[in-house]
């Protein structure tokens, strides 16, 4: 007998156990099903880190289906990042002060300033026709000045400080092809028969017994290998010469100082004022050194100077 109740005792610890267990089982997991619920959790997905001071804030989004809570998911901002518009300002015309159809004195100097800054080429005359007009738009546009093709306050100040006043000789069309205004006649020039280079207009005119009988433009050697200034006398003359030392053909040669001498200049006809000499004094007219050639001798002055 008492083994018996010993065995039955022992069941009846073995049932309580087993029932508490149950019990604690049943009553922990309603507790688990609710913590989605009450704690929301934040997911991302494959997003790279953000920085919280260039990165706009996430927006957040619902899920209640998914997972039976609420679930918060950030947004990517996707709108376009556009720069503010800059808006230019609109150009006023200005107070017409010269224009088409006019006539007369001002319109030659407008004429003289737009061709001394290579807006106009050729002859000025007192004419404000088609020619004068495109000119004018032309500057107006390349220094935004509203586009008129009539000179206002504005063109006419931007002009006047990008020019100087007109001479005589610009005005009654005494200039050289490339605009060039002869100087001063120095007065070793003024008798005999003189070759009268200028520097400071970078011309050259054939004088006989001070009387100007031909004007053609020239360039000088480089900083390097300045063209000599003083007196000099033509001492050789070759017409088809030859640089030994560069190689360089050098019609009309005139040589006036140790192998440097007045001659054409392919190059300078070319590249103009972009170019230098090495030393030579270079003239870009071919039939006006062929002429100039034709009329000097072997003895005659050559006049270099400042004007």
């Amino acid at each position: 007998m008492k083994a018996r109740t010993t065995t039955g005792m022992f069941l009846v610890l073995l049932l309580a156990v087993a029932g508490l267990a149950y019990g604690v089982g049943q009553a922990a997991g309603p507790s688990d099903a609710a913590g989605p619920a009450s704690h929301p959790t934040m997911h991302r997905t494959n997003h790279p880190a953000t920085d919280p001071a260039t990165d706009p804030a996430p927006t957040t989004t619902t899920d209640g289906a998914a997972t039976g809570g609420l679930v918060v998911r950030p947004v990517q901002d996707v709108a376009p990042r556009h720069a503010p518009l800059r808006v230019r300002p609109e150009l006023v015309p200005g107070r017409r002060l010269l224009g088409p159809g006019d006539h007369g004195p001002q319109v030659r100097a407008l004429q003289a300033r737009l061709r001394q800054i290579a807006w106009l080429s050729g002859d000025v005359d007192d004419v404000y026709d088609a020619t004068v007009t495109a000119a004018v738009r032309g500057f107006q546009a390349k220094r935004g000045i509203a586009v008129t093709g009539y000179v206002d306050p504005r063109t006419r100040h931007r002009l006047d400080a990008m020019t100087h006043a007109p001479t005589t000789a610009e005005l009654e069309n005494r200039l050289t092809p490339m605009g060039n205004t002869p100087g001063r006649l120095d007065p070793r020039c003024r008798t005999g028969r003189a070759i009268c280079i200028d520097k400071s207009s970078r011309t050259l005119r054939w004088v006989v017994d001070g009387q100007v009988l031909r004007t053609v433009d020239v360039r000088f050697g480089a900083s390097y290998t300045p063209t000599r200034e003083g007196l000099f006398h033509v001492y050789w003359m070759d017409a088809d010469h030859v640089s030994h030392e560069y190689g360089s053909a050098m019609p009309y040669s005139m040589f006036f100082s140790r192998g440097q001498a007045v001659h054409y200049s392919s190059d300078f006809a070319a590249r103009g004022y972009a170019g230098a000499s090495h030393g030579c004094v270079n003239v870009r007219d071919h039939e006006g050194v062929k002429w100039l050639f034709s009329h000097v001798r072997v003895g005659d002055k050559v006049v270099i100077y400042w004007s």
